[in-house]
């Protein structure tokens, strides 16, 4: 393996990327045997752009390819292939012909051999593109970028330089439109927003800031899938049919259109990483004009529930997607039921009465030895037939009988050792109850309800790489329609477990409360924290489509999600750990009404008036009793300015308690024109005690911090006791605040809204039984509460809380802490 990685350094991969394919038992031998075509060896000298296609080759190469590498490679060495795009191409003209007569001319037509594309012509091609698309372009302008570059591969453009075909869209896109303005450049946006907050805004004006919000998204999205290798993907109708009439029947049943699914197994709740599955399945078919299933794989009763079926449409939604139709895998059990007896009846399958320990060892075992097969695997087909059918029956206890396909169990592919097709469970199913005691497996039912269904393109994750030809098998041997798998990179980030399995222990053990404890990464738990939508789906789409496996940093996710928040939500002054300050030189009765942006970004999200009364609170930390010249905040002989009042307030002398902790501040109000105080360095923020005014009103505050102490809590290396060595007991700390009585304005607002869209009310607290998760309804009747807390951070209102009645003073509030605000040279000062 140490030659390999060597070798494949040699040839411009990375040292991780070296590594991880030469641990690869599919992609390492290919490469290496088109290495070795190439006579390419570790000290041979190879540019950089010959040994990414190259590598380009083994990955994508399919099966009917294979048998031309020789070929291919030396088109690639000889410099007849020079792009990704017309290697792509080759493979997916040998896949066509599958061992077909080869025709040279037809073969250099569609992989572009020999055409070069002079600048002259990048130049008029692009103008037809811009002629033909000017509608769109004029609406979308700028964000119109990644669709022409996805129309400029499907024309001559395909063929020129790629950096030349962007340089010219870019220099027509500023001769079409002029420089970028505030509907291109969110910054320039946000700058116009705050030359227009000082103008009153109209009450009936249009907020304009989500639909920008919302217009950069579809701009991501429509990136994502027309830049990259997703472009390579087959049109509907390309992919080539061992029976040419079955790709006759699916063109006619789908109409020439994109079908694809998302197709989650109901066991679990669905975390940041799907998020990434459903922008890829739905945003594929929403490109390109096509439809998406929701396709529940419902084939494990053991550990399906009822609210995880519920969980899974309520987030496909919510991220912003609906299916085209909703279907299940149990839908298909009868029709899998048949084609299984088929099987048997081709000799393509049997009954097998191994143990799991002898089907182990079957396999090559702990020594990775000599593989042979099982002694049931022979037997007269009628036999397999009748033993299928007492399976059925009940006939068998769960674990005596399985049916397992008859595949190869001499390939090096695991995926071909007769996998299981079927096996006996006696749980009730969700849907079937107990109609069948036999069940089909992942292995066998994914593939064929993908055909059933007449998907285009059945898009998954690298794990499943080596069951695309155990996918392609079956299916061919049963004579259905053959959809393409595809496979793309995982979405992991650091700082977190992703496993069902793992998030499951973490559960059942009590390490967090539930599935939607703010401190997980399901989508939930992410909902409950009050991250939005667009920040997720900003995030998942900023990673684009590749195909290899990498870790993103959560701080990326965090910067999307303070994007978001810094633009809708409203701004509130609350104190996380208040002490009191009275202001010794202002009557009792002063209360001044002071007003404030709700948003100074949004001119039209209006004002709000906050009283200042004698009576004030302020954040410890912004206290000191003894000053230093690097604190700027209020402390002996240096005053401090409070934001929005006129004039700030000096230090007078502070109440203390038997421990020495601070309890009352007394201050002055430096609003003596003659004895002005020295102009402050800092400002800070306050909440006033006016209780006739409903102020403050008090909260509970959960500040969440990461669930792990390092980044990669499942290293080993990093973390020798194991990832549940690795808890951080410190990532939830409590703490009870007060935030003004803007905020009941909100909270009412959102009531009558809730109330007009029919959202019942009711308290997650409330929650009974062994889970405690918040409710789709209890998380959208508080969705809209988020707030940013002026010099804090993002929180927003957890379902935990109690808001009926119109006496703030009787509320139980409880808020999450979101995120922080973006760290700043100042912030400590």
């Amino acid at each position: 393996m140490e030659n390999l990685e060597t070798l494949f350094l040699n040839i411009g991969l990375t040292e991780a990327k070296a590594r991880e394919t030469a641990g690869n038992k599919k992609l390492a031998p290919t490469l290496k045997e088109i290495l070795d075509h190439a006579g390419i060896t570790e000290e041979s000298d190879v540019p950089k752009a010959t040994g990414n296609l190259l590598y380009n080759l083994a990955s994508t190469i399919t099966k009917n390819g294979v048998p031309h590498l020789a070929f291919l490679t030396k088109e690639i060495t000889s410099e007849r292939l020079k792009t990704n795009d017309q290697v792509a191409a080759a493979v997916k003209f040998f896949d066509k012909i599958a061992g077909g007569a080869f025709d040279q001319a037809k073969y250099e037509e569609e992989c572009g051999v020999g055409i070069e594309v002079s600048d002259k012509e990048v130049k008029q091609q692009v103008a037809d593109l811009f002629k033909a698309n000017k509608a769109k372009i004029e609406a979308d302008r700028y964000r119109s970028l990644g669709f022409l570059l996805g129309q400029a591969r499907n024309s001559l453009l395909r063929w020129a330089n790629p950096l030349t075909v962007k340089s010219e869209i870019d220099a027509q896109l500023l001769a079409t439109l002029g420089p970028k303005d505030e509907r291109d450049d969110p910054k320039l946006l946000k700058k116009k927003a705050k030359e227009a907050a000082a103008v009153p805004a109209k009450k009936d004006a249009a907020a304009a800031k989500p639909a920008e919000e919302k217009l950069d998204a579809e701009a991501m999205l429509v990136k994502m899938m027309t830049e990259g290798e997703i472009t390579h993907l087959h049109k509907p109708g390309e992919n080539p049919q061992p029976n040419p009439q079955r790709m006759v029947e699916h063109l006619k049943a789908t109409g020439g259109k994109v079908v694809t699914r998302f197709p989650p197994e109901p066991n679990g709740f669905l975390h940041i990483g799907h998020a990434k599955a459903i922008n890829i399945d739905f945003g594929y078919a929403q490109v390109h004009n096509g439809v998406c299933y929701l396709r529940y794989d419902d084939t494990n009763p053991d550990a399906e529930e009822k609210r995880y079926f519920d969980t899974i449409i309520e987030t496909v939604r919510w991220l912003g997607f609906e299916p085209w139709k909703i279907t299940y895998s149990s839908d298909y059990f009868d029709v899998l039921y048949e084609l299984a007896v088929k099987l048997v009846k081709l000799d393509k399958a049997y009954v097998c009465h191994c143990t799991g320990e002898e089907i182990y060892e079957q396999r090559g075992g702990d020594s990775k030895g000599e593989r042979f097969e099982c002694k049931h695997r022979n037997r007269p087909i009628a036999e397999s037939l009748a033993e299928f059918e007492k399976m059925k029956q009940g006939r068998y206890a769960e674990g005596e009988a399985i049916l397992r396909m008859k595949m190869d169990m001499t390939s090096g592919n695991p995926q071909f050792w007769d996998l299981a097709a079927y096996r006996i469970k006696y749980t009730p199913h969700y849907r079937t109850a107990d109609k069948w005691c036999i069940y089909p497996t992942y292995d066998y039912t994914h593939c064929l309800v993908d055909s059933l269904e007449n998907i285009t393109h059945s898009l998954c994750t690298l794990e499943f790489r080596q069951s695309r030809e155990s996918y392609y098998w079956l299916v061919d041997a049963l004579d259905l329609y053959k959809p393409v798998q595809w496979e793309t990179g995982r979405l992991n980030i650091n700082h977190t477990v992703m496993s069902k399995r793992k998030l499951n222990k973490l559960v059942s053990m009590g390490t967090v409360r539930g599935w939607d404890d703010p401190r997980l990464y399901t989508i939930v738990a992410l909902r409950r924290r009050g991250f939005p939508a667009a920040a997720i789906n900003m995030f998942v789409r900023s990673s684009g489509v590749t195909t290899s496996n990498s870790v993103t940093e959560v701080s990326r996710l965090d910067s999307y999600v303070r994007t978001v928040l810094n633009e809708t939500a409203p701004r509130l002054m609350a104190i996380l750990d208040p002490i009191k300050v009275t202001i010794s030189n202002l009557p009792d009765s002063h209360c001044d009404m002071i007003s404030l942006a709700n948003n100074p970004l949004d001119p039209n999200a209006g004002e709000r008036k906050v009283p200042f009364t004698r009576t004030i609170y302020i954040e410890r930390d912004d206290f000191r009793t003894e000053d230093s010249k690097d604190f700027y905040r209020l402390a002996p002989g240096k005053p401090v300015g409070l934001l929005s009042v006129p004039f700030p307030i000096s230090y007078v002398s502070h109440k203390s308690d038997a421990n020495g902790n601070v309890t009352e501040i007394l201050a002055k109000y430096e609003n003596d024109a003659k004895k002005p105080a020295k102009r402050p360095k800092a400002f800070i923020h306050w909440v006033a005690h006016a209780p006739k005014l409903g102020s403050p009103v008090a909260f509970e505050a959960r500040n969440y911090g990461s669930l792990f102490q390092h980044a990669f809590p499942e290293n080993k290396d990093e973390v020798p006791g194991g990832w549940l060595s690795d808890i951080n007991p410190n990532s939830l700390s409590v703490s009870q605040g007060l935030v003004e009585v803007g905020i009941v304005d909100h909270v009412r607002k959102n009531a009558k809204r809730m109330k007009e869209l029919k959202v019942p009310y009711s308290s997650a607290a409330d929650n009974e039984g062994p889970h405690c998760e918040a409710s789709d309804a209890q998380l959208r009747s508080v969705e809209d509460l988020k707030f940013q807390f002026t010099r804090v951070g993002y929180f927003c209102v957890d379902p935990d809380s109690r808001l009926a009645g119109n006496e703030p003073s009787k509320w139980h509030l409880v808020v999450n802490k979101t995120i922080g605000l973006k760290e700043d040279a100042g912030k400590s000062k």
